[in-house]
């Protein structure tokens, strides 16, 4: 078999098993679980770069900081980037134990990982993303009035701040990350997205309240890194048209047309399947002879094998 350089962008099954239990304990247990079918990869050979997503646990970061202040005092960006490292340290643990029971010595590091936004980006104008605890109406009004936040009212529960979704413009460690990657180490980068920072001129960075989904900045480090596959790992084995209902049908292999196609007639949700199929549609367009794969994480190895899975190709 051909030894690939893979970058895989793990979803949230992959770090928390359950979803009500979202303890350190449990996120250690669930990341040892994961580590299985990642090391299958490194033991083939192939060349692995992993990214992960980092909603629950960012969230918690910043809830219990209001919590304990009754106010946010810890910034946002930096709330990224702590869990970037609880995230990272486990990972790490998980992939090298799992290694080292196979007799495979290599070096797992995670890197806090800045990702630069377009200041100008069009996701400014609008925020979504909600973060962090809910709030009364006058306690979202006094958040608005003396932070600058902007809080939305979700759902009838409260009112919740909602920041940008910026799409990822570069990777400002992609030459380190590089580096380990070339000299065989395994590499756990742009957690959570990354840490979204603003270029403000000659070569200065400033973090901004943004969070960049994880399956878009996976497809960035994936193009930087030259990677060969990028491998997107969620809940199902295989994407799926008419999801949920009785016509459902699952797909082994989906072109860029098709891929537009679906969209277009609404099959993907937007806060689910739609980013991951998008960044598989760019990953494949950047360069020929890149292929891109979405399937679930226990199926990854059958998945680069061709045997499973839902492969997105030019043409």
């Amino acid at each position: 078999m051909k030894k690939d350089r893979v970058v895989i962008a793990l979803g949230g099954n992959a770090l928390q098993a359950d979803p009500k239990d979202t303890t350190a304990e449990s996120q250690l247990i669930t990341a040892k679980a994961t580590a299985k079918p990642l090391v299958d990869l490194i033991e083939e050979g192939h060349e692995l770069i992993i990214a992960h997503g980092n909603g629950p646990q960012v969230g918690q970061i910043v809830a219990t900081y209001e919590a304990a202040a009754g106010v946010p005092t810890m910034p946002f960006p930096e709330c990224g980037a702590m869990s970037q490292g609880y995230i990272g340290y486990h990972l790490q643990q998980a992939i090298r134990e799992e290694m080292l029971r196979r007799g495979i010595h290599k070096s797992v590091a995670a890197l806090i990982t800045q990702v630069v936004v377009d200041k100008n980006d069009p996701g400014f104008k609008n925020p979504t993303k909600p973060v962090g605890s809910f709030f009364s109406a006058e306690e979202a009004k006094k958040l608005q009035e003396e932070k600058g936040y902007i809080m939305k009212e979700d759902a009838g529960r409260g009112w919740r701040r909602v920041v940008a979704s910026p799409e990822p413009v570069d990777v400002v460690e992609a030459p380190m990350i590089k580096t380990l990657v070339d000299a065989g180490h395994v590499v756990i980068t742009v957690g959570g997205g990354g840490v979204p920072v603003i270029d403000k001129g000659n070569g200065v960075l400033e973090g901004v309240p943004a969070v960049i989904d994880k399956d878009f900045a996976s497809e960035k480090i994936a193009e930087i890194l030259d990677a060969d596959y990028l491998i997107i790992l969620t809940a199902v084995e295989k994407v799926a048209i008419h999801f949920n209902k009785p016509n459902q049908k699952e797909l082994d292999r989906m072109t860029i047309a098709e891929a537009k196609q679906y969209i277009e007639e609404g099959h993907f949700a937007p806060g689910s399947m739609l980013p991951k199929v998008k960044a598989a549609m760019k990953f494949v367009e950047s360069k020929p002879g890149r292929k891109a794969l979405i399937t679930s994480l226990e199926k990854a190895k059958e998945g680069i094998e061709g045997k499973t899975g839902t492969v997105i190709v030019r043409e």
